[in-house]
């Protein structure tokens, strides 16, 4: 089972890229986000990997956070949620907010991802929203782990800084490491901290 690839990163193309790993080129499908994420081609890249196998094929998926990976393979054990529809739903909305809709149970929101009606939004809702809240209170989300919670805080400072410009990956390490120090930061604290950290 592939865990991991790490590589050049030979093409970008739409919903995903092909990465050479010693010669070999690896086709993997990744959300819109995860493309945006990575650097140019002919750059180093790492991806983490979900490995899809069926009787008559496979498929690469290719996740730049651990966050997006756990929650793409939630939503494929949902009825009707496949690995395609799991991507176009990390590619609807950033993964913050994706937890956070279903944690809250705001149907109407997911319902606007493309390939997502009413009754997909509402199943989601019905089946991952003890278990995403689950992994959000454990902070198996947050790059690095070793948090006592993937709380609102964590994921607003999160969503600062990508909106900044910053990736998500490293937005994630620099805020967990923050947290690991001192857990009741505020939030303006924890951002102002966190930028500090990133510009040095």
């Amino acid at each position: 089972m592939i865990r991991f690839l790490e590589g050049v990163l030979e093409e970008k193309e739409d919903l995903g890229v092909v990465v050479n790993v010693h010669g070999v080129g690896y086709g993997l499908s990744c959300s819109q986000f995860t493309l945006e994420e990575l650097p140019a081609t002919g750059e180093k890249v790492r991806l983490l990997v979900y490995h899809h196998i069926t009787d008559s094929d496979q498929r690469l998926f290719g996740f730049n956070s651990t966050a997006e990976k756990i929650l793409f393979e939630q939503l494929i054990t949902v009825k009707g949620v496949g690995p395609k529809l799991g991507v176009t739903i990390l590619s609807g909305m950033p993964i913050n907010e994706l937890m956070s809709a279903i944690i809250n149970g705001q149907a109407g929101i997911l319902s606007k991802i493309p390939g997502i009606g009413k009754k997909s939004a509402e199943r989601i809702i019905l089946e991952l929203r003890e278990k995403v809240a689950d992994t959000s209170a454990r902070g198996e989300g947050m790059e690095g782990g070793g948090m006592s919670g993937f709380n609102n805080v964590a994921m607003e400072a999160v969503q600062a800084l990508c909106s900044l410009g910053f990736r998500a990956k490293d937005a994630e390490e620099v805020v967990v490491k923050i947290l690991k120090e001192g857990e009741d930061v505020e939030l303006s604290d924890l951002i102002k901290q966190s930028l500090k950290a990133l510009k040095s």
